[in-house]
């Protein structure tokens, strides 16, 4: 993969051409037009936005509570409201200026079917690529999330394929047991790239109630608090990605240039911002400037020659951190 030598932040992923390694997250700018509201905010501080959840059919979400702030973080349970992949396609698509950034669709279902056909009406649009949210509940299964089965993952990763030659980025879920084995059986089933990681799952409770805050009982943990996991995720899916030459895109609890870089050196040839956007819209502009100043600190041209340039320790001993 190879950058423009005038810009040194700038990547190319499953052939895109990102303009600056940051990605915005799925669920955090909307349909793409929110941000671009905002004062100051331009799609050129960032590679690509990651839009927001769509489904086969119109979803009004859940019940509130739907956003919980955390010590660290923050707990979501949104639901997937969105208007439908018809609407979505017909009408949002010819609204966003392609010309600024790269536009990828987010898939999600109960079903299957319903995956790979939301994923073929978007292949018949000009959105430039397609994530695939596994991490929604297989309502034929009695709610078993897809994304925690790596039989089940793959199966909807080989139903999106067969139905568009668009890049898939497959959104892998911490909440399974062996996130490397999800990623061997994806990337047999045609995926091209993976965004690692998906939210972790977690409680709110209140004492006085003695009942969870978030309506739907629990909720996505995203924001710092993550951060940690999410690297090591990255880190492993990437020992699994490198040699068949599949980009990742890194995130969860990125809200400095510090945290990107690590995502970076770790694995990610992109990394995701989200929460951080929702008390500061214009973060990314910081992190591609401290990004910037790291590189040129280190003498390294561009920042796709950072990534995956972890120095292990002694290997460290199966089990705890103890």
């Amino acid at each position: 993969m190879t950058s423009e030598t005038n810009n040194p932040l700038a990547v190319e992923f499953c052939g895109m051409h990102f303009q600056t390694p940051l990605v915005l997250l799925s669920g955090c700018v909307g349909f793409g037009e929110e941000y671009t509201r905002v004062e100051g905010y331009s799609n050129a501080d960032v590679g690509a936005v990651c839009l927001k959840g769509t489904t086969g059919e119109k979803r009004l979400g859940n019940a509130p509570h739907r956003i919980y702030e955390t010590p660290a973080g923050m707990l979501n349970a949104i639901g997937l409201q969105n208007p439908g992949v018809d609407k979505v396609v017909d009408e949002i698509l010819a609204t966003l200026d392609f010309s600024e950034t790269r536009f990828i669709a987010n898939v999600s279902g109960s079903t299957i079917e319903e995956y790979e056909d939301v994923t073929r009406k978007f292949d018949d649009s000009d959105i430039d690529a397609i994530e695939i949210n596994i991490s929604c509940p297989n309502v034929k299964e009695g709610g078993v999330a897809f994304g925690n089965d790596p039989e089940m993952s793959a199966r909807v990763v080989e139903a999106c394929r067969r139905v568009t030659d668009k890049p898939l980025i497959t959104k892998l879920s911490p909440n399974q047991t062996d996130i490397q084995h999800n990623a061997r059986l994806c990337i047999e089933a045609g995926s091209d790239a993976f965004a690692v990681i998906n939210t972790l799952m977690g409680m709110a409770i209140d004492i006085e109630s003695r009942s969870p805050v978030i309506g739907n009982n629990q909720g996505g943990l995203s924001g710092p608090a993550i951060k940690p996991v999410a690297l090591l995720k990255t880190h492993q899916v990437y020992q699994v990605c490198r040699d068949h030459g599949i980009p990742i895109i890194g995130q969860g609890g990125v809200t400095t240039p510090e945290d990107a870089i690590e995502f970076l050196i770790a694995g990610a040839s992109a990394v995701g911002v989200g929460t951080a956007l929702f008390y500061d819209p214009l973060i990314c502009r910081k992190i591609n400037d401290g990004i910037r100043d790291y590189l040129l600190r280190h003498e390294i041209p561009t920042v796709e020659e950072l990534t995956g340039t972890l120095t292990l320790n002694t290997p460290p001993q199966r089990g705890c951190g103890c």
